[in-house]
């Protein structure tokens, strides 16, 4: 995707914070990541910890610190906690006050991050998945490194570039330098003569001989940087840049590993299975090779169900039809809110396709009619009371009323939730743009700016929008939480709003005839949907997570960088029907791509139900639990969807008939 011809108007946002305070001068004149693995480190004072597997990475003004946490759980969460293990600085911090007091980020890759602490003359080249964290002290200068835990003891080897650590709370940490290195240590910590030159640092995950033999096998060859590359529809290849001689060993969390045994045939890797360290999204195990092929199964891109309606279904679905498409009517609309807006533009867009697998297309130019109303003013940018602007202090769209207040519409003036709302927008204009192709033409240049604010997979540096704004290359699902600093990191909530977001993308270019965008968005809407499966829905069975959370929990409410939750932003984990719908909604034909698994499926109706007895005013969220049911007990959902008095701003009756009449 090129960059969009067209831009919305210009504005100064008055909540967004400054980049500059840790961007390094090069990196500012392009748009910057705003969802990033490492978006603490840019944001306030930049000492929130940041999770690169497997290790919490906390930095200050002139040291980093470095955790291999512990994982914690309840029925109700599992977190990792930070505990400093290992503080790293030097002794010239404290001797160059006229230096940039704050760390820089010099540089990144989808794969990792530079960061640069220019008073102490350190380099961390933080490469996600790599069991070493690697230092380049750039300027020869006394290292010390502290603890948090008492030393038992400190061995180095005779040629002074292998160093055992051992910690009182068991801990081993192992220490390599590309120069011979004179350590002295305390209780509490170690210097160093003076140094440069590489030092990486490792812990020793499991005490058995074997661990140590892979890491001084691995220790010599260091990843600066890895870029992920989606070229093939459906295959991701990450590629590392190394430095010095010998093979790569980097880790694999459980989704790689599936990924990497099904793509066999393209893959040069070694896995190996034995070589394992603890982490909140399961064990991640040692890969050998500087480039993984990630291959996944191709996902169905439909406008219409993937069966179809069976013909002696059609009345019930037209007359329900009938009656949600008279009461259209874009003047009752109230909110201003992109993100409701939003959800209805995207309800009446589904009237329509389900119109069109009916047979029922009498109803189409009304409907058409509705979603021109409702969407030209936004795209026209003369929509009252909000519309999208574009802001480049760090580059893509806000709201109008984001750009003046923090917490309205979600968070989107401050990058909150982009793919989540402008997923309904673009679905809206995907089905206007397949029924009427010259206004699908006249709008085209506004639609590809806002699939490119989320959706920019160009060259890295592309001058309107970053690349990926939400997708994580790595995590291989995206992030919704935008510039807010959190303890634990990046969070999504709703998998399925992240699916609808790349599924409506893969429309729009079916809608365009653009081949790449459908073979991008298309991609991304599998990963999506793998990751939301692996991490989010929890089968009884599972061993990812631990035994206690599982047994109590068939969905994850909030996923973080660091933790698992299982409550919401705006329900308790008590709420089980909201935990269900939330990680359904909006009902589209890819839903049935992300719910395959009926046995699964089956498992959290019933988990669910029973939170639904004795409740009024919930019926929107009982539609959902409904139509889950409709995929392995059609007829009592039916009867139960028949019975509904109201539905979700995004979902109508005729939604669900369709839904459960395609099953």
């Amino acid at each position: 995707m090129s960059s969009p011809p067209f831009l919305f108007s210009q504005t100064q946002s008055t909540v967004l914070p400054n980049p500059s305070t840790f961007f390094s001068q090069n990196l500012l004149s392009s748009p910057l990541p705003t969802n990033s693995f490492f978006q603490n480190f840019v944001l306030k004072n930049g000492d929130q910890p940041e999770y690169i597997h497997p290790y919490l990475i906390k930095s200050s003004n002139s040291s980093l610190s470095v955790s291999y946490p512990f994982l914690l759980f309840t029925t109700a969460m599992l977190y990792q906690v930070f505990v400093p293990d290992l503080t790293i600085s030097t002794s010239s911090s404290s001797h160059k006050s006229e230096t940039k007091t704050s760390h820089v980020i010099s540089s990144y890759s989808d794969l990792g991050v530079t960061l640069d602490i220019p008073s102490s003359y350190l380099r961390f080249f933080l490469v996600r998945g790599s069991p070493f964290i690697t230092t380049s002290v750039t300027k020869p200068t006394t290292l010390s490194i502290t603890t948090t835990n008492k030393i038992v003891s400190l061995h180095s080897f005779n040629d002074k570039t292998k160093h055992t650590l051992q910690l009182q709370n068991n801990q081993t940490w192992l220490i390599y330098t590309s120069y011979p290195i004179v350590f002295y240590h305390k209780d509490y910590a170690i210097e160093s003569n003076k140094f440069s030159g590489i030092i990486r640092f490792a812990a020793w995950p499991d005490s058995t001989p074997k661990y140590e033999e892979i890491l001084d096998k691995f220790s010599s060859c260091y990843p600066v940087s890895g870029d992920a590359t989606i070229k093939n529809p459906f295959r991701v290849v990450y590629k590392w840049q190394r430095k010095r001689s010998g093979e790569l060993l980097m880790l694999a969390h459980p989704l790689h590993v599936k990924l990497l045994s099904s793509s066999l045939a393209f893959n040069n890797v070694t896995v190996l299975n034995d070589f394992k360290y603890r982490s909140v999204d399961g064990d991640l195990v040692g890969v050998v090779g500087d480039s993984w092929v990630l291959e996944t199964e191709h996902v169905p891109i439909t406008w219409h169900s993937k069966n179809g309606v069976k013909k002696e279904s059609y009345n019930e679905i037209v007359s329900a039809l009938f009656k949600d498409v008279k009461e259209l009517n874009a003047s009752n609309v109230t909110t201003n809110s992109s993100y409701f807006y939003g959800k209805l533009v995207g309800r009446a867009a589904r009237l329509a396709l389900i119109a069109e697998e009916v047979s029922y297309l009498e109803v189409i130019p009304k409907i058409s009619d509705f979603l021109k109303e409702m969407i030209q003013p936004w795209l026209d940018g003369n929509f009252k009371g909000n519309g999208f602007l574009y802001e480049r202090k760090w580059g893509g769209l806000v709201t109008k009323q984001g750009s003046i207040d923090a917490g309205a519409d979600f968070g989107f003036g401050i990058y909150n939730d982009h793919h989540f709302h402008l997923g309904y927008f673009l679905y809206g204009i995907a089905v206007l743009a397949k029924i009427d192709p010259a206004w699908g033409q006249k709008y085209k240049p506004q639609a590809y700016a806002l699939v490119t604010d989320f959706l920019n997979l160009g060259q890295r540096f592309n001058s309107y929008s970053p690349r990926l704004r939400c997708f994580d290359l790595y995590k291989l699902h995206s992030w919704a939480s935008g510039i807010t600093e959190f303890e634990d990191g990046r969070n999504q909530e709703s998998t399925s709003e992240a699916v609808n977001a790349y599924y409506a993308a893969a429309l729009l270019g079916l809608a365009y005839r653009d081949t790449r965008l459908v073979a991008t968005a298309s991609t991304l809407t599998a990963l999506e949907i793998l990751a939301a499966q692996t991490w989010w829905h929890v089968k009884s069975e599972d061993k990812l997570y631990d035994e206690e959370f599982t047994k109590d929990n068939r969905i994850v409410g909030i996923l973080w960088a660091n933790k698992r939750d299982s409550k919401l932003w705006w329900a308790s984990s008590e709420c089980r029907e909201c935990r269900l719908s939330i990680q359904v909604l909006p009902l589209v034909p890819v839903t049935e791509s992300l719910f395959s698994d009926a046995g699964y499926v089956k498992e959290l109706v019933e988990w669910t139900l029973p939170s639904l007895k004795n409740k009024s005013n919930v019926d929107g969220w009982k539609g959902f639990t409904y139509a889950l049911q409709g995929i392995y007990d059609k007829e009592n959902s039916l009867k139960k969807i028949r019975m509904l008095k109201g539905f979700d701003d995004g979902n109508s009756f005729s939604n669900l008939l369709w839904w459960i009449h395609s099953r």
